[in-house]
């Protein structure tokens, strides 16, 4: 039985492996084609690549887990995060791509910044970096935790440990094949691997919930309102305004994730963004509806069956192992994988792109060669996943909290930053600076002080709800304060 499952992961890692070898062969010559695949991506790899990037092991562990273990409340996270991806792409993507291009071919979030506002330039690539760094080591951590989670639930004993536990042997292996393929293959293997991901992890959502609710043994759809928690199928069972406010803002957090933006700088032309939106927000659309799906039916299937589910974010897992032959099990542990790898792969690469340009090639090697440059960036991805093993390696970090973390932090400090870039010809570089730093320092201050768990006394706020309103007003009063500094104009 096990044997088949490991026969079908063995075949995807394969798969990936196979495409990251594909890509180095296509488009790894310069930091243009190692870095955004030379702005030649097709609308729906694009699309799916930014879903898959973004939704990562949350999709599949965190929201069904959040959602298996409060009911149809923790809805509100996918509402919001829909919400934000629409504004996205409306607001956000066309004038990212056009505007990364025509201010000097920037081929990272720092360099477009420097570039729109030359006054700041050095500042505003060093703090971006370093933000970009930080966080995303965490969120990169956040992947590798779901990544042992599903050898140490799926496979305890199975592998040969070589003195490590299962949970951190899937972190090792899960890294390792995430460290082939984008070491190798650059952003062209991150898309298209992101592409087939996407795929798969939509195939398993919409599977996995109609096989729990109507396949043999299964009969949820008859007890979902027998689910013993007050509320189960409500909306607002328990909301409060505070954590209605944080469920949905949310969604505010899309503004400012280097690694799903910048598939918008990648796609082929600014006309085709619209193509590329419409499967994007479809892709996604379906997917969380069958997140939301399978929590929901989950808990009523375990609770039917007398099964005992010890961490609710595991709830995909122990469905994919009771319900399914073997060799589908295999293919929806790879759907999993999946989830976790196209989001690791991402921003792997975006750190790396970070420390190559705007560290190395900014302080260390100005005149350094292309060859060089992308050699200096496959061993910064090396080390950027380094750091994050060592954060992922205590069993007990929860998939959803490292997330939530990660993505309120560059919510808050990128956020209303590229909204004002984009639009707004009144943002000087002063007050990029001080919105950058003061999204960053208020959301991480938050989480210091475990605010978000509980503020004045009362139910705790969402980090990126002070962070994104923070750094907001700081942009527009320090930019007030500064008008007439210099500004690059785009090129025509």
């Amino acid at each position: 039985m096990e044997t088949a499952t490991l026969v079908s992961l063995a075949l995807y890692f394969i798969l990936m492996i196979g495409i990251g070898l594909y890509a180095w062969r296509k488009s790894t010559d310069d930091s243009e084609g190692y870095l955004l695949a030379g702005r030649n991506l097709p609308p729906a790899v694009a699309a799916l690549s930014a879903g898959a990037s973004d939704m990562s092991g949350w999709l599949l562990l965190g929201l069904p887990g959040a959602l298996y273990a409060a009911g149809l409340v923790e809805a509100w996270i996918g509402i919001g995060l829909f919400a934000g991806a629409v504004v996205n792409w409306f607001v956000v993507a066309p004038r990212l791509r056009e505007q990364t291009e025509s201010y000097g071919n920037s081929l990272t979030i720092p360099q477009f910044l420097s570039n729109r506002f030359p006054e700041s330039a050095t500042t505003l690539r060093v703090v971006s970096a370093i933000v970009i760094v930080v966080f995303f080591t965490v969120y990169t951590a956040a992947g590798l935790v779901g990544g042992g989670k599903l050898f140490e639930t799926a496979f305890a004993g199975l592998l040969p440990n070589a003195g490590m536990s299962d949970y951190m042997l899937g972190i090792v292996i899960t890294c390792g094949i995430v460290l082939a393929y984008t070491m190798v293959g650059g952003f062209l293997a991150v898309s298209l691997t992101d592409f087939v991901q996407g795929v798969i992890m939509m195939v398993a959502l919409v599977v996995m919930p109609l096989v729990v609710l109507f396949g043999p043994g299964g009969d949820a759809g008859a007890s979902l309102l027998e689910v013993d928690v007050p509320g189960f199928l409500s909306l607002t069972e328990g909301l409060t305004l505070l954590g209605f406010i944080s469920a949905v803002t949310w969604g505010l957090g899309y503004f400012g994730q280097p690694h799903i933006i910048v598939r918008f700088m990648a796609i082929d032309t600014v006309k085709r963004v619209a193509t590329a939106r419409n499967y994007g927000l479809s892709w996604m659309a379906i997917s969380l509806v069958g997140a939301i799906g399978m929590g929901i039916a989950g808990r009523a299937y375990a609770d039917r069956n007398g099964i005992v589910v010890e961490d609710p974010e595991t709830i995909f897992i122990v469905l994919s192992d009771l319900l399914f032959h073997p060799l589908v099990t295999g293919f929806l542990f790879a759907a999993l994988l999946a989830a976790i790898m196209s989001t690791i792969s991402s921003q792997l690469l975006v750190s790396s792109s970070s420390l190559t340009e705007d560290f190395y090639r900014l302080f260390l090697r100005k005149d350094c060669s292309e060859k060089e440059a992308v050699n200096v960036g496959r061993v910064c991805v090396a080390l950027v996943a380094i750091a994050a093993i060592v954060i992922a390696s205590d069993p007990d970090s929860e998939v959803l909290g490292l997330v939530a973390n990660a993505w309120a932090g560059f919510g808050a400090a990128f956020g209303p930053l590229i909204i004002l870039a984009l639009t707004w010809r009144g943002m000087t570089g002063a007050g990029a600076v001080a919105g950058l730093i003061t999204g960053a320092v208020v959301a991480g201050g938050w989480i210091a002080l475990e605010w978000n768990s509980s503020f004045l006394g009362g139910e705790g706020l969402y980090e990126i709800v002070p962070g994104f309103i923070a750094a907001w007003i700081a942009i527009v009063v320090v930019s007030k304060a500064t008008e007439g500094s210099n500004q690059a104009l785009p090129a025509e």
